[in-house]
């Protein structure tokens, strides 16, 4: 089985990706490829339902920031960060770090509400 469908290099748009990424499930699966690699969609640790996942994988690779690659009954997810990094150099980078800092004080603030 082929690759999903996803759109070529010259046709990803800074607007969808800042969308894509905009949202808080979809930056947490994007976060996990970033630190592990390509990963298996149902290894992915989100909590939310499997159709809402394939949802949130849909509109990244709609928006050119993964790759999925289909293997038998499996799906796998890998970032598209050659094409991103060419077609907007260093976004990814700072909106990963930035997420990273959110993440840390949200946990920072239910350790202190405890």
């Amino acid at each position: 089985m082929p690759n999903l469908d996803e759109p070529e290099r010259s046709a990803i748009e800074l607007g969808g990706v800042l969308h894509a990424l905009s949202d808080p499930t979809r930056l947490a699966v994007v976060r996990q490829i970033e630190a592990d690699g390509e990963r298996l969609c149902g290894a992915l640790m989100v909590e939310v339902a499997k159709s809402t996942l394939s949802q949130h994988l849909r509109v990244l690779r709609e928006a050119g920031i993964t790759r999925t690659r289909a293997r038998g009954n499996q799906r796998w997810v890998s970032l598209r960060r050659d094409d991103l990094d060419e077609l907007f150099p260093g976004l990814l980078d700072v909106v990963l770090r930035a997420a990273g800092r959110d993440h840390r004080a949200a946990g920072d603030a239910a350790g202190a509400a405890r």
